[in-house]
């Protein structure tokens, strides 16, 4: 087999934007288009390093619900519109993240889905120490308790401020030429999820929000010789290879075909078909559902008795009436 040299992506995100998280069906056509022959690389933001950074800029709780159904219609992610207790730094999170990371690039990758989930579909807050080890439950092979114990230490502090340094490196650059850059604390740093895409001496990028076409173009120009696999036609196929699930948005733009939109009814139809056969895992969170292959069994019960524990203490918020 011919030897592919892989594209690094640094991916700049933060658990708490929404446009980040509104951006990964975009992410998982990405992964599914070309698996392995992108080498992703998450960089944390740290977006906010104390609660009162937002309170200053005006942001309250219902107004961040408020947001998020814009959000929702747009792209389609789960989301739960119950305001939280308070507003909330990301650092913690981040950090968090960042823990995980230094056991295992995918233990860090989970670890940031699992606390998106917890602040866009829970009442949980992103600085505090029990709401974080309560979302990093649902991560199979993590060891929640441990990782939030180490959000202080000295080794992930240094590796966290080495993401955010990178972060604020956005001055001059294709970026901050589109206006997907920002100045919030200082330096020019790129917001999420920005993607810049590495490979064989060449740089280019997609910062701030942009569309899986976006990212399409931006890959065949660096290399026109990957291989780029068609959507499937099933949705248990994009499932099989999604070992932490996939929401129904992002499940129905990995199948969009062409130019086509991403039609996530038809999607969703299909999906409940399959759940009710057997074939796939539905777990509820906000008013959607993850998705599962049967083959992570052991993943999806870890994730559904987690967010049992989250409904039996009463922080698993309602969903609000579209």
């Amino acid at each position: 087999m011919l030897f592919v040299q892989p594209i690094n992506v640094l991916h700049f995100s933060d658990p708490g934007c929404p446009w980040a998280y509104s951006a990964s069906p975009a992410h998982a056509a990405l992964r599914w288009r070309y698996g392995d022959q992108l080498d992703w690389r998450l960089v944390l933001i740290g977006l906010t390093e104390s609660a009162q950074q937002y309170v200053d800029r005006g942001y309250t709780p219902e107004r961040a619900a408020k947001n998020l159904r814009a959000f929702q219609r747009s792209w389609g992610m789960p989301f739960a519109y119950e305001p939280k207790r308070r507003v909330a730094a990301t650092s913690r999170a981040c950090r968090a993240v960042v823990a995980a990371r230094m056991e295992d690039p995918a233990l860090g990758d989970a670890a940031f889905r699992a606390l998106q989930l917890l602040q866009f579909t829970t009442t949980w807050v992103l600085d505090d120490d029990a709401d974080l080890a309560a979302a990093l439950r649902r991560v199979d092979g993590l060891d929640a308790q441990a990782i939030v114990a180490r959000i202080d230490d000295r080794d992930v502090v240094r590796a966290y401020e080495a993401d955010r340094a990178l972060a604020r490196t956005a001055e001059g650059s294709p970026t901050a030429f589109q206006g997907k850059a920002a100045r919030s604390d200082g330096p020019i740093r790129y917001t999420a999820p920005s993607l810049i895409f590495e490979h064989d001496g060449r740089r280019l990028e997609a910062g701030g929000f942009q569309s899986t076409d976006a990212y399409d173009v931006v890959i065949a120009n660096l290399d026109p010789t990957l291989r780029r696999r068609s959507a499937p036609e099933d949705p248990l196929e994009a499932l099989d290879e999604a070992p932490n699930g996939l929401a129904t948005a992002e499940v129905a733009e990995v199948m969009r075909p062409g130019n086509h939109p991403a039609d996530r009814e038809a999607t969703e139809e299909a999906l409940v078909a399959a759940a009710g056969r057997g074939a796939v895992v539905r777990m509820p969170v906000g008013d959607d559902a993850i998705w599962m292959a049967p083959r992570y069994a052991r993943a999806a019960e870890r994730f559904l008795r987690a967010s049992s524990v989250a409904a039996d203490s009463g922080v698993r918020p309602s969903v609000a009436a579209s």
